[in-house]
């Protein structure tokens, strides 16, 4: 398809790609009689062509929702606001940039003063008739904490800061009083071709069924064609970049999901001359091997084959 939103179907019918525009996000009320102040926008779902994942935008003004488990698992990352999370229990204040996993079965809640929006992930996807999840009672009252990553009780949650995807920056010795987690594999930020990419939901804070990390490109990067054993969303945050999915085109902007399931063939290229920033997710969790097919890579072994084949014909 070439109009401006939508969906494409692959040849078997199922959906290849999905887009949602900013501007078509509807949010609606949300869990009536477990919730207050809940709106919330279902953009990759089931219901929307996904097998493996939902991606929920979601909006808590002034309000609450109630203690809950599920038998799937979440994460979630904060765009606006201070919302409290409930783990357990135990209440901390998130921020812009907290994220975190509620492992399977772990009872958690909701609470803001004022007004809060984060992007919530689930895997796998919720069932339709919500018989996976599990209300406990009221949200916990109790006086919340200032989420602190150095703080091992909190080894759920993460916050990114600002620089942490700053390769030159991260080139520098850490202080051992740096209010960072202590430097290892679960600082760094994996860079090429102009992309820089820090992992902030994986096996590290417990995630077992999905992964969440945010994507940054620089001016002019970009990522051939490709596609996965699993499927992906993208949430657009700064800036605006390219995205090619089964041969169809479209500039991502600020606010913008893309989703892509497995084996759709997608690349994104950065061609504005600025900086991008994406939150990205992927379900299943990717596998230690082969999780990318590069187009080029097969492209080159069947120019050798085809090659080798002509040399033996002669």
């Amino acid at each position: 398809m070439s109009s401006e939103t939508g969906t494409r179907q692959l040849g078997d019918g199922m959906p290849g790609y999905r887009l949602v525009r900013r501007e078509d996000m509807e949010l609606a009320d949300a869990l009536p009689g477990r919730s207050s102040g809940l709106t919330t926008c279902r953009v990759v779902g089931g219901a929307l062509g996904s097998t493996h994942m939902a991606l929920t935008l979601v909006s808590l003004v002034d309000g609450h929702v109630d203690e809950h488990l599920h038998s799937f698992e979440t994460s979630f990352y904060v765009l606006e606001g201070d919302p409290v999370l409930y783990l357990e229990g135990r209440g901390v204040g998130l921020k812009p940039g907290a994220c975190g996993c509620v492992p399977v079965g772990v009872p958690h809640a909701f609470r803001s003063h004022g007004a809060a929006r984060w992007i919530e992930m689930a895997a796998p996807r919720p069932r339709a008739d919500a018989s996976d999840t599990f209300f406990l009672g009221p949200a916990p009252e109790s006086a919340a904490e200032a989420l602190d990553v150095r703080d091992p009780r909190n080894r759920n949650l993460f916050l990114l800061t600002e620089g942490e995807l700053d390769v030159e920056t991260l080139k520098r010795a850490l202080a051992l009083g740096a209010p960072l987690v202590s430097a290892s594999m679960a600082t760094a930020v994996l860079a090429y071709s102009g992309i820089a990419v820090k992992m902030l939901v994986d096996q590290r804070l417990d995630a077992q069924l999905h992964t969440m990390f945010m994507v940054a490109y620089q001016p002019g990067a970009l990522v051939h064609p490709h596609d996965h054993p699993f499927e992906e969303s993208y949430y657009i945050l700064e800036g605006e970049v390219d995205v090619i999915a089964d041969g169809d085109r479209y500039t991502l902007r600020p606010g913008d999901v893309f989703w892509t399931a497995t084996g759709c063939v997608h690349a994104f290229y950065e061609a504005q001359g600025g900086s991008v920033r994406w939150l990205e997710t992927s379900a299943p969790a990717p596998p230690p091997r082969h999780s990318y097919r590069h187009e080029r890579d097969w492209d080159y072994l069947r120019e050798r084959l085809q090659s080798d084949a002509s040399v033996g014909a002669a």
